[in-house]
């Protein structure tokens, strides 16, 4: 068991080093801290004690994944002309533009507009989502005159 802690204590150091525990929910934080101190206890000799809050811990991190997977599909919506025109006006695209000119476009537009850069977080997510619906509109092909 004194893996295990040295692994989620690994884990913690991680998400610290990485920024991604600034993103984390106080409920996941919680668990995460329920995981170390089950962890520790399990591995000084109580078991008991420790396994609870591990299999607790484990339980709510798989049910979150779980319910994240089903709320981050896009809807099946068909984009209107006007919409397709407004981003392909942003990111500065002809009508022809393929998969390939339309992720060259968002790269250089966001390099230049990301918040890591002095940019704001609306315009890049408004860059971003004219780019997820041009490749969307690629994909499906969707007609903007059916609409």
């Amino acid at each position: 068991m004194g893996w295990l802690a040295i692994a989620l204590i690994a884990l913690a150091g991680w998400l610290i080093w990485t920024g991604r525990l600034q993103r984390m929910t106080l409920k996941d934080g919680m668990a995460l801290g329920a995981a170390l101190v089950g962890a520790v206890m399990a591995a000084k000799g109580k078991p008991v004690a420790g396994l609870p809050m591990l299999m607790g811990s484990a339980l709510y991190f798989l049910g979150r994944s779980r319910k994240g997977k089903a709320r981050n599909k896009p809807p099946a919506v068909p984009a209107t002309g006007e919409q397709l025109a407004r981003a392909r006006a942003l990111l500065g695209l002809p009508p022809e533009a393929d998969a390939g000119a339309i992720r060259a476009a968002h790269r250089r537009l966001i390099a230049s507009v990301h918040p890591d850069r002095g940019g704001t977080e609306a315009l890049a997510a408004e860059i971003n989502a004219a780019r997820d619906l041009l490749l969307r509109h690629l994909k499906n092909g969707d007609d903007p005159g059916q609409v």
